[in-house]
């Protein structure tokens, strides 16, 4: 579903990315993880055309994602869901509303229609009583939560995470990744930044390790943890995993 190649992208001097090349199939959960400063989330930008890489190409379907085309480009990047790290709601809209907008905006759904998918998603994250509240109103989890289902209402093949959980508290991470493991459960593509290790263990399908913007390794999860090849990588989760 998704074939990115050669991905590369600098911000001036830094080079964020570099030579950055990956496939995901249908059904896949793919865990981008690594150091802060590794390219991980530049890389998920760059896939989804929030940013523009300077060299490579992203497919997405077998449909060259390019800006140049904008009705087709438009429509390949809405069958990508995108969740932020700091939910992105609009704080002068209700939980219901953030959900309706681009369902009214970009879908052209009329406002029965978008209420009634809405309302869908929210049951699926477990917030149909929150419907009424505002953003300030909800902690950290519910307020991801209804990031998630806003994503889902508009009905993505393909969903993207940048770090969903690394804003939260600890005790609100469970919920979310939660939500998360309930949409592997059901199918959904899904590529993944995160500093979850057991998340992307168990719920993961292939672990993607990156380091100052190259990918160093890639393997089935179950491998990755129990038997990684690089030296980066051995270093990397004998921190992570320290007793």
């Amino acid at each position: 579903m998704i074939d990115a190649q050669h991905l590369s992208k600098n911000f001036g001097k830094l080079h964020a990315l570099n030579d950055a090349s990956l496939q995901v199939a249908k059904g896949e959960v793919v865990c981008l993880i690594g150091p802060s400063g590794s390219g991980k989330s530049t890389f998920l930008r760059c896939i989804h055309g929030l940013e523009t890489p300077d060299e490579g190409s992203v497919r997405v379907e077998g449909e060259l994602l390019n800006p140049a085309n904008k009705n087709e480009y438009r429509e390949l990047r809405n069958k990508m869901g995108f969740v932020f790290q700091h939910f992105n709601l609009f704080p002068n809209k209700t939980v219901l509303d953030n959900c309706k907008l681009a369902q009214t905006t970009v879908l052209k759904r009329s406002d029965e229609e978008a209420e009634k998918i809405a309302l869908e998603y929210l049951g699926k994250v477990g917030l149909t009583d929150k419907r009424d509240s505002y953003p300030n109103q909800l902690s950290g989890g519910q307020k991801q939560r209804v990031a998630i289902a806003r994503a889902l209402c508009m009905n993505p093949e393909i969903m993207l995470f940048d770090e969903p959980t690394s804003a939260l508290d600890p005790e609100m991470i469970k919920e979310v990744l939660e939500v998360m493991q309930d949409l592997a459960a059901q199918g959904m593509t899904m590529i993944v930044v995160t500093h979850e290790m057991g998340f992307a263990r168990k719920v993961g399908t292939r672990v993607v390790f990156l380091e100052a913007g190259k990918i160093v390794e890639v393997a089935d999860s179950e491998t990755f943890f129990t038997h990684p090849k690089s030296d980066r990588a051995k270093e990397f989760l004998s921190k992570v995993f320290y007793s």
